[in-house]
């Protein structure tokens, strides 16, 4: 089954898009991201992704609104930004179904191994986020020397079940998907593989399905109602 994934990001207390990652590149879509995430989840979405971007950036968190929505949403709740060491992962593993690691499953791969230990893969989503085919960190302002194909590889050996790969530069930009990078992560990355970065209509998600995709996260074009949702197929 082919699943879209609502995304709200969360800065500065509201439900946001930014443009290829620059947070000075807002558009705010709720004033109050609880209202985003009841909005697609009255919709009949199965999963909710959250971002703190406002943590991911070092510069505060929103958590106290975040877990007021994994409390009051039907659905189940990723999380994701600024979850870099393990005392902060067990802490979100309390409130929400599924943590989002990005920066330090690249700086720290014996967390991931400990995350994986003690919770099991279910628990966990490795986010590969990319520009030109070389990761990014600490809120996608430092491009890493690791490339995302050969970080899909490790993960995959380490025991990851579920990789979100996303094309920074096409981020936020609704200029459609580039085919190519998500090719390359499906070969490398043998089990459940998200994507998002670009997707702009109903044909980049059947792109998507075509490359052996398990689903992906959409915000922008669904805010601007650019693909159908509540999903009817």
């Amino acid at each position: 089954m082919f699943e879209v994934i609502p995304c709200v990001d969360i800065q500065q207390g509201r439900a946001v898009r930014l443009l290829e990652g620059d947070p000075n590149r807002e558009t705010v879509y709720f004033a109050d991201p609880r209202q985003a995430a009841k909005h697609w989840a009255a919709g009949g979405c199965r999963w909710l992704h959250l971002v703190d971007l406002d943590a991911a950036l070092g510069r505060g968190d929103n958590r106290a609104v975040i877990q007021e929505i994994a409390r009051e949403v039907p659905c189940r709740v990723e999380v994701g930004g600024g979850i870099r060491d393990l005392q902060m992962a067990q802490v979100w593993l309390e409130h929400v179904d599924r943590i989002v690691m990005g920066t330090a499953a690249i700086t720290q791969p014996e967390l991931v191994e400990a995350l994986l230990a003690n919770y099991g893969p279910e628990r966990l989503v490795v986010s590969i986020d990319a520009k030109g085919g070389w990761v990014a960190l600490r809120g996608w302002r430092e491009l890493s020397e690791v490339s995302a194909v050969s970080l899909a590889e490790r993960v995959a050996a380490q025991g990851v079940s579920c990789v979100i790969y996303t094309d920074i530069s096409r981020d936020g930009t609704m200029q459609g998907v580039d085919p190519e990078p998500v090719a390359r992560l499906r070969e490398a990355f043998p089990h459940t593989l998200l994507a998002g970065g670009g997707v702009a209509n109903e044909a980049d998600l059947e792109l998507y399905q075509r490359l052996g995709l398990n689903g992906a996260i959409v915000g922008r074009a669904l805010y601007e109602g650019k693909i159908r949702y509540p999903r009817t197929a």
